[in-house]
């Protein structure tokens, strides 16, 4: 049984789990084996860029922060070495960058499971959300759709009055007064 001080260390960072997890619009759990320091320090420096959290965590903490928050399904791959990246904003932001990692480092690197929305995910659908592009340039991509119309128009438009131009006929300038 450890004491009471070790115990209260424990809880606290359950609770903290806790908090982080209740918080998380989506998350990824990754098994992580032999990845070098720059290969870590690169993967935290994304992330971090991308406003995700990432921790390694100890598994028995983590099932109990992941009881708490109704994700008891993912206790059966808390096994290893496990880590976890969570978003609070852009829920393909984790999946996405740690597919990309993944693909990267082999099977040094593996996503375990994935969860979004207080829902576990199966493996297909997050390493298929990964695959979707950022939330900018989604956005980017829907902006672009809403203007092509109007730019089809405008070159129309330019290329009628073009047309107009050249069959009408020019007029003479006139003569410069002396």
């Amino acid at each position: 049984m450890p004491n009471a001080k070790v115990l209260s260390e424990k809880q606290a960072v359950v609770a903290a789990l806790v908090d982080n997890l209740k918080a998380a619009s989506s998350g990824v759990l990754v098994d992580y084996k032999g990845i070098t320091v720059a290969e870590d320090t690169a993967l935290r420096h994304e992330l971090r860029e991308n406003g995700v959290e990432y921790a390694v965590v100890k598994n028995t903490l983590l099932r109990r922060a992941l009881d708490d928050v109704d994700l008891g399904e993912l206790d059966g791959v808390l096994n290893g070495t496990t880590s976890m990246a969570i978003s609070k904003d852009d829920p393909i932001a984790p999946m996405r960058i740690v597919n990309k990692h993944a693909k990267q480092m082999g099977d040094r690197f593996n996503i375990k499971a994935g969860f979004m929305d207080g829902k576990v995910l199966p493996l297909d659908d997050v390493i298929a959300m990964a695959e979707l592009p950022s939330k900018d340039a989604l956005m980017a991509q829907l902006l672009g759709m809403m203007l092509a119309p109007l730019t089809s128009l405008a070159v129309v438009l330019k290329a009628i009055a073009e047309k107009d131009g050249e069959a009408a006929p020019a007029e003479e300038p006139a003569p410069a007064a002396e």
